[in-house]
C-alpha cells in the first residue's frame, strides 16, 4: 500500500476499500493518531459520505469508536475515529489531559484531514459523538458548519456531570483545585485521578457497587474492552476546565444541522438520558430520537444487540442527511 503526503500535510494511504487506513493528522505542533474505516464495497470513482467519530472520555480509537466505525463502514459510510490530543497514540503534553475545548478542536482538525482525503466528499461530512464525545461533537457542530449532520449515542454534557458530582458544590471544588495547582507548580509534579476504579474489588471497597459503575469497569478495565493505550487516568487540572464547561451552550441558536439522539432505555446514574433529552428539546433541527429499551449506558458500547440497532438507525440518518 503506497503512502502519499498531501499538500495539507496529512499522511494518508491511497484509498483502498474494505480496510482501515492509519492517518497522522497535523494539529498545530502535534499530531493526532487516527483510523479511517472504509466500506468494503466502495466504488473508487464515487466520493463517499463520511463521519468523524468523537469517542467517550478516557476512550481510545480502538475501543467504542472502532465498534461503531467498523459497522458503519460495512454499511457504506467512511468513518474517521481518532485519539484525542494528549491521549492514546496522539501527541501532546502533558499526558492524560481532558480539555473539553481541545476535544472540540480535535474534531475540526479531523475534518480538515477528511476534506483532503482522496475519495471523500467534503460536502457530505457528519459527526458522531458517543457519551462525552456526544457533547464534544455537539459543541463543535455549533460553530463548525462543515459538519452537515450530527449523530449522538448516549450523549453526555461533561460540564453538567462534573458539577453534579461535587458534594460541596462546583465552586468549592474549584477552590480545592486552585490550591492543588499551586502545589503542583511548587513541586513540579502533576497529579492524576482515576476515571474509574481499576478493579471491581477497588470499586466495592469504595462503596461503588451500582450497575453503571460495575458495567463501566467490566468494559474498560478487563480484556473485554480494555486497551493498552487507555490509561484510565485524568490529569487533575482537567477538572477545572470540565467544571466550567457547557457542551450545549447556544445550541438553540447556532446548531442548525439535523440532529439524531440515540439513548439507552435503562436510566442510570451517568446522566446521558437526561442530557440527551435536553439536547433533543433544545436543538432547532432535531429529526430523529431513538430509545433502545433494556439497554444500559455502557451496554451501548459493545453489546451487539444494542450497537447493531443503533448503527442501523445511524445509517439511515446519515444516508438521509449527508
Amino acid at each position: 500500500m503506497s503512502l502519499v503526503l498531501d499538500s495539507y500535510g496529512t499522511t494518508i494511504s491511497r484509498r483502498k476499500p474494505g480496510m482501515i487506513q492509519h492517518l497522522t493528522i497535523p494539529r498545530g505542533p502535534i499530531n493526532l493518531a487516527a483510523d479511517l474505516h472504509l466500506p468494503d464495497n466502495a466504488d473508487s470513482s464515487a466520493p463517499l459520505r463520511a463521519v468523524v467519530l468523537s469517542t467517550p472520555g478516557s476512550s481510545v480509537k480502538e475501543q467504542i469508536g472502532a465498534n461503531y466505525a467498523s459497522r458503519l463502514a460495512a454499511r457504506g459510510i467512511a468513518v474517521l475515529v481518532f485519539d484525542p490530543a494528549h491521549q492514546g497514540q496522539s501527541g501532546g503534553e502533558p499526558r492524560d489531559l481532558e480539555d473539553p475545548y481541545r476535544r472540540g478542536e480535535d474534531i475540526s482538525y479531523a475534518i480538515d484531514a477528511l476534506t483532503m482525503t482522496p475519495g471523500i466528499d467534503p460536502q457530505r461530512i457528519g459527526v458522531l459523538g458517543i457519551c462525552a464525545g456526544g457533547g464534544y461533537a455537539v459543541h463543535t457542530a455549533r460553530t463548525d458548519h462543515r459538519i452537515k449532520a450530527v449523530g449522538t449515542v448516549v450523549p453526555g454534557n461533561m460540564g453538567t456531570s462534573f458539577r453534579s458530582f461535587q458534594p460541596d458544590g462546583p465552586a468549592a471544588a474549584l477552590d480545592a483545585l486552585a490550591d492543588a495547582r499551586i502545589e503542583e507548580a511548587r513541586s513540579g509534579e502533576l497529579t492524576r485521578a482515576n476515571w474509574l476504579p481499576d478493579t471491581l474489588e477497588d470499586a466495592a471497597a469504595a462503596g461503588l457497587t451500582d450497575i453503571d459503575t460495575t458495567q463501566a469497569i467490566t468494559y474498560y478495565r478487563t480484556e473485554r474492552g480494555g486497551n493498552e493505550h487507555s490509561t484510565n487516568r485524568r490529569l487533575s487540572r482537567s477538572d477545572s476546565l470540565l467544571l466550567g464547561y457547557d457542551a450545549f451552550h447556544l445550541v438553540d441558536q447556532l446548531m442548525t444541522q439535523p440532529l439524531q439522539v440515540i439513548l439507552a432505555g435503562r436510566i442510570g446514574n451517568t446522566g446521558s438520558y437526561e442530557a440527551g433529552m435536553q439536547l433533543w428539546k433544545m436543538a432547532p433541527n432535531s429529526v430523529d430520537l431513538m430509545v433502545i429499551e433494556g439497554a444500559g449506558h455502557y451496554e451501548m458500547y459493545d453489546e451487539p444487540e444494542y450497537v447493531d440497532a443503533a448503527v442501523e438507525r445511524l445509517t439511515n440518518f446519515y444516508v438521509n442527511n449527508l
